[in-house]
């Protein structure tokens, strides 16, 4: 069974999404003049007035920590040491290239949510692909493949992975048996989750900004203990990346393909951009300003500051160690331990272990409230088959405590993979929107004015929006 997970995952991401998401990635930033690049002050501007305009739902800022609480996690921490692993050095310029370039993608993803959000029973707003692909595509076939997807990916399969680096962390770090972090995971979770979307938003907006303050000023510091062996890093990085290391040993082709595929995997895995993921927070959001695009912007950010910065932090602590050793079979979340370990000596696995806690256990809520915005949208309002499916979610927290950690991330690679496919196909055929949404909001701009959305601008839009949210 393990052979032909493999086999299916290696087809998804050799031969079919490492060709498509650079492809959405270039598409959306060529057509969208360079945004991440050329609005990159605008996106801090709109972040510091996140916070405020939430009469009706959340605010932006509680959306962009809901989607940075299920962005940093595993990936950045476990997931880093596994493209380095797999992929060699070279992995950290793929997933610095494919997040930079992915950022235009989240912007898509995210001003299509919020155009096509919708209301719950609850008053909360809901949103992302499967409802952008229902009403602008008016393909609701689509939306159930991508909603499942969905499902299995965030709902199960993602939150074994967080629970498994949880747990191999404490057992590392305090000899705690995988099974009664499993316990406790289980509590935690179902105590939060239990209390439904607002509970999530309010936990992310505390816990995201502390775990990733506190993790980057250590990464700081370490950095700046080897600040003479940084650029030798940074240059071991491109060299690895284009085959220039292994050009003696004549396997060129295969390391390049090798770092450039697990760069891509890891890169997605912990950024999300593309994947359609993230678009369902964005979607949450009373925007300010009132309009489609300022989520876009506000996602952007999310995008840069998992990777660029984030995953760029885990990166150097374990290329400044001499942890890296691939016939050690040390890996995951136990080769960051060690190289921290390497560092600032024994307390770097406990400082791991709790930083670990952290990104993780945000990252199952979060995962957790996207697939409930998903299985709203299959089954509407069933609060039976809601309490079903967290019962579902905190078995699988449970299993992925205990279980094995290839299997699980080869799971996560193919649950992952399917998703980022269905989403990336609506985005090119719904491309034309996006444009539109970001020249009107650009142009309000250069007016002077603080841009406001009016959809009668576009009445072929207009009729294909959900009653009640964007109509005067």
């Amino acid at each position: 069974m393990a052979d032909f997970f493999n086999t299916i995952s290696g087809l998804l991401w050799g031969h079919i999404l490492i060709y498509l998401l650079i492809a959405a990635g270039v598409f959306f930033t060529l057509r969208l003049g360079f945004i991440q690049f050329t609005q990159f002050p605008y996106m801090i501007k709109v972040m510091a007035n996140s916070r405020s305009g939430a009469k009706d739902g959340i605010s932006s800022f509680q959306a962009f920590c809901t989607s940075l609480a299920a962005r940093v996690g595993t990936g950045n921490m476990a997931g880093v040491a596994v493209a380095l692993y797999l992929g060699g050095p070279g992995a950290i310029f793929w997933m610095w290239l494919i997040a930079l370039i992915g950022m235009a993608t989240s912007f898509a993803e995210s001003a299509l949510a919020q155009l096509y959000k919708t209301k719950d029973d609850e008053g909360n707003f809901r949103g992302g692909p499967a409802y952008y692909m229902e009403y602008g595509l008016n393909k609701r076939w689509m939306g159930v493949l991508f909603s499942l997807c969905l499902i299995l990916a965030f709902g199960l399969v993602f939150n074994a992975v967080q629970a498994n680096s949880i747990a191999a962390a404490f057992e590392v770090a305090f000899d705690v048996p995988k099974y009664v972090m499993g316990l406790l995971l289980v509590c935690g979770s179902a105590f939060i989750i239990f209390g439904g979307l607002k509970t999530i938003a309010r936990f992310a907006e505390l816990a995201v900004p502390f775990m990733a303050i506190a993790y980057l000023l250590l990464a700081i510091i370490v950095c700046a203990m080897n600040a003479s062996q940084l650029p030798d890093v940074f240059m071991l990085i491109i060299n690895s990346a284009f085959g220039f290391e292994q050009a003696a040993g004549g396997a060129v082709g295969y390391a390049v393909m090798q770092a450039m595929i697990q760069g891509i995997k890891r890169g997605l895995f912990s950024n999300e951009a593309g994947m359609g993921s993230a678009a369902n927070a964005a979607a949450s959001a009373t925007p300010n300003p009132n309009h489609p695009a300022s989520q876009g912007y506000v996602q952007m950010l999310g995008v840069f500051v998992d990777t660029i910065v984030i995953c760029s932090a885990t990166a150097a602590l374990i290329l400044l160690s001499n942890q890296l050793v691939p016939e050690s079979g040390v890996t995951g979340i136990q080769l960051t331990q060690a190289a921290l370990v390497e560092h600032v000596g024994d307390w770097g696995a406990i400082f791991v272990a709790i930083a670990i806690l952290f990104f993780a256990f945000t990252s199952i809520v979060a995962n957790y409230s996207y697939a409930e915005t998903n299985l709203l949208f299959l089954e509407h309002n069933h609060p039976k088959g809601l309490f079903i499916f967290r019962a579902c979610v905190l078995a699988m927290v449970m299993f992925g405590a205990v279980g094995e950690l290839g299997l699980i991330w080869t799971l996560a690679d193919i649950s992952m993979g399917l998703m980022a496919i269905v989403n990336v196909v609506a985005l090119f055929m719904l491309s034309g929107i996006v444009i539109w949404l970001a020249k009107d909001y650009r142009a309000q701009l250069k007016q002077g004015k603080t841009p406001v959305f009016d959809p009668s601008q576009k009445p072929e839009v207009l009729k294909t929006l959900p009653k009640g949210i964007w109509h005067k």
